[in-house]
């Protein structure tokens, strides 16, 4: 659909909510909706960053199809979502991996699985490879500093590329840069975005994938965040005792990062296919076609990481451990270097618009009435 035509139905389907404003205690949209009479393109995205696609409005919504007014907010707002992701997309040029999303995902994460792969058979002895390391020591395959190197520099260039996306999102939205750390409304929004509070569906949860209300959507949305969190623990604990105490890996099944790893690893299984079983049940009429290869590459790419990953603590002592290393560091590459051209990012505008509607909370109602 053409920019202006997404956007003249965006501003349409907010003036009816608007004047209807049934759909008020649903979720953070409606509140910030009510704050404005007129839409301009950033408050549109900003709005879209607020949904959640849960669909409660739609169902709801006397205007809906087969209503003449074709009011369909979920379905609007994704497709304004995703114009939001190329926009402030870093690099610019890299902004059309956002049209093609499943595909890319595929060929970056065949690419980094075959330059693991490729390297690790060039440079270290088959001997080496096949053989069962006491232990598990994954160093003796591949040594520390390839990863921390590797990683280190792709990790740098997805902060970067992540953060221009977020300033160029929240200065379109008109707030000075520093009203983000506002404590109190920082607060407020973070959680929000922990709780997932406009998954309630208005409180008796989510109607997804269809009009019958239910937590599930919530619930595996959970198991994947934290599962990502906790793995990213996992990450950081294991880096303090790296360079903190000298604590080297491979560490004990039982040791911290092992524990969260483990924890995070069994998350991103069952979250991600939770999610991609309701993906797979979505109400057409809510649902966004073109989306649906963003959505689940970027879910089977955390499920492969996960896989690949306890697949490997599993096998650790094995011969088969300096392959599944190779692979499973693959894996991990393919998950990073998407990351800023893939699903993820909603989770860095979201965020963003929740704070921002935590800071127009705190703001007296402006006069907005209707003559």
């Amino acid at each position: 659909m053409p920019a202006r035509e997404l956007f003249d139905q965006a501003e349409f389907n907010m003036q009816v909510c608007n004047a209807c404003r049934y759909c008020e205690g649903f979720c953070a949209v409606f509140p910030a909706m009510e704050r404005r009479l007129t839409f301009a393109q950033a408050d549109l995205r900003y709005l879209a960053n607020l949904c959640h696609g849960c669909g409660a409005c739609y169902y709801a919504c006397q205007y809906a199809p087969p209503h003449e007014f074709h009011v369909n907010v979920p379905r609007n707002f994704a497709q304004v979502r995703a114009e939001t992701y190329a926009r402030y997309a870093w690099p610019g040029f890299l902004a059309c991996l956002f049209a093609r999303n499943g595909t890319v995902v595929s060929l970056a994460t065949a690419a980094a699985l075959a330059l693991f792969l490729l390297a690790t058979f060039w440079f270290q002895a088959p001997a080496v490879i096949f053989a069962a390391h006491p232990g598990g020591d994954f160093y003796k395959v591949i040594p520390h500093g390839v990863m921390v190197w590797t990683f280190g520099v792709v990790a740098l260039y997805v902060l970067l590329a992540l953060a221009v996306g977020f300033v160029r999102f929240w200065r379109e939205t008109g707030e000075p840069l520093h009203q983000f750390v506002e404590p109190a409304s920082l607060g407020r929004g973070l959680l929000d975005a922990l709780h997932l509070k406009n998954l309630k569906g208005g409180g008796d949860g989510c109607p997804y994938p269809d009009e019958r209300p239910s937590h599930a959507r919530r619930i595996y949305h959970h198991l994947t965040f934290y599962g990502f969190m906790f793995c990213f623990a996992a990450t950081c604990v294991g880096t303090i005792y790296h360079y903190a105490f000298g604590w080297k890996a491979p560490y004990a099944l039982t040791s911290l990062p092992v524990v969260l790893g483990t924890i995070g690893g069994i998350g991103l299984i069952v979250g991600p296919l939770g999610l991609l079983r309701l993906k797979s049940k979505r109400d057409p009429d809510t649902d966004e076609p073109s989306q649906t290869g963003m959505d689940a590459g970027f879910l089977w790419l955390l499920l492969l990481t996960s896989a690949t990953g306890l697949a490997l603590l599993g096998l650790r002592e094995t011969a088969a451990m300096g392959t599944l290393l190779a692979v499973h560091l693959g894996v991990v590459l393919g998950l990073f270097l998407t990351l800023p051209y893939g699903k993820f990012v909603h989770a860095v505008y979201r965020v963003a618009a929740l704070v921002r509607a935590a800071l127009e909370r705190s703001r007296p109602m402006p006069n907005v009435t209707f003559e």
